[in-house]
């Protein structure tokens, strides 16, 4: 069972296509005009071990609000797509990760219900060129389109970059976590039957 998808998003702001493996080995192919973000996502397809191409135009003369968001967005429609029914998934997941003197945690529930608990204090607004508050707008366009119940915190940092660094990685390796096939697990994990 191929656990893949491809999905285009347009907008009058954005042009953007994912395509996602799940079961990948952590290669990625990134060109979204946002040179921090493109950053972040290699980590999370690195320790996620997803495959992970994303092209993406955006209004960037404005500034990066609209990309980053409509990525978030676009990639969330496409781990809920190649999640497909969810049979056999783990459906939780989390990590732990540090970085000098940063330390995050991140926790997953492929729950079909979108929730999101970020708490992230940056010490600064920036990071190079990036504006810090876009990382909760990807988090959310994420969640929402991915129907998931996400829970980011980073614990401790002093360096700003260390601390989005910390989250996306364990962003990842919580996704890896809950999208992993459960050999014990026969069909969906909920005494509903559905996610």
């Amino acid at each position: 069972m191929a656990r893949q998808a491809k999905v285009i998003r347009n907008t009058k702001e954005t042009q953007i296509s994912v395509s996602l493996d799940l079961d990948g080995s952590g290669i990625s192919k990134l060109a979204t005009g946002v040179p921090f973000l493109d950053h972040m996502l290699d980590q999370v397809a690195r320790h996620g071990v997803f495959d992970l191409e994303i092209d993406a135009k955006g209004d960037l003369h404005i500034d990066a609000h609209h990309t980053v968001e409509d990525i978030g967005i676009t990639l969330g429609q496409a781990f809920a797509k190649a999640l497909g029914s969810k049979d056999g998934v783990r459906r939780y997941g989390h990590a732990y990760v540090p970085l000098d003197e940063a330390l995050s945690r991140v926790v997953v529930d492929l729950s079909g219900r979108p929730g999101l608990g970020l708490k992230i204090d940056f010490v600064r607004a920036r990071i190079g060129e990036f504006d810090v508050d876009l990382v909760h707008e990807f988090f959310q366009g994420f969640t929402n389109h991915a129907l998931v119940t996400l829970h980011v915190d980073n614990l401790k940092g002093d360096n700003a970059h260390h601390q989005a660094e910390t989250a996306f990685k364990a962003f990842g390796r919580a996704l890896r976590m809950a999208v992993e096939l459960d050999p014990r697990m026969k069909g969906v994990p909920s005494t509903k039957g559905s996610l």
